[in-house]
């Protein structure tokens, strides 16, 4: 099983870069934890935002591995608690498809990815900035597999 992270926005910052990617490298082979960046649409002054979400949507859509597992992040989404999230890693690694996760840009996810969706994750219900979001869900990620584990990360 492999976990694809399919997030809008690229160039971040190297905080971003270096706190997710001290999580994802921490994850095994078989749990691994792979970005996918979708390049914004543009937002100039006077610029059609939702034609710009749903652009962004369909680029998503267009990276979706094929038979993965969809689960959107929106804030209005289920709260998971880490043993929670750990369950769902253990259903998905049984079951043995891909898992991706879509984490939309400023204005949220576009109408398409949001309906492709097979379940609404919210990660909290405070506004998380994008870049945030990212090492946000890779720690937790790695803290519900550790937990799986056995693991004394999750203490």
């Amino acid at each position: 099983m492999r976990l694809h992270l399919i997030a809008v926005g690229n160039r971040m910052p190297a905080w971003v870069e270096q706190g997710y990617g001290e999580y994802a490298k921490r994850l095994p082979a078989d749990c691994a934890l792979v970005l996918h960046e979708i390049a914004p649409g543009k937002r100039t002054k006077g610029a059609d935002l939702e034609r710009a979400r749903r652009e962004e949507g369909e680029k998503m859509l267009a990276v979706l591995p094929k038979g993965a597992w969809v689960v959107a992040l929106e804030v209005g989404g289920r709260d998971w608690s880490t043993e929670q999230l750990a369950e769902h890693i253990n259903t998905w690694r049984r079951e043995g498809h891909d898992v991706a996760l879509l984490v939309g840009g400023p204005e949220g996810l576009a109408d398409a990815a949001r309906a492709r969706a097979d379940e609404q994750w919210s990660l909290s219900s405070l506004t998380l900035p994008h870049p945030l979001v990212r090492i946000v869900l890779a720690e937790q990620i790695y803290r519900a597999w550790s937990l799986t584990q056995g693991h004394p990360y999750h203490r």
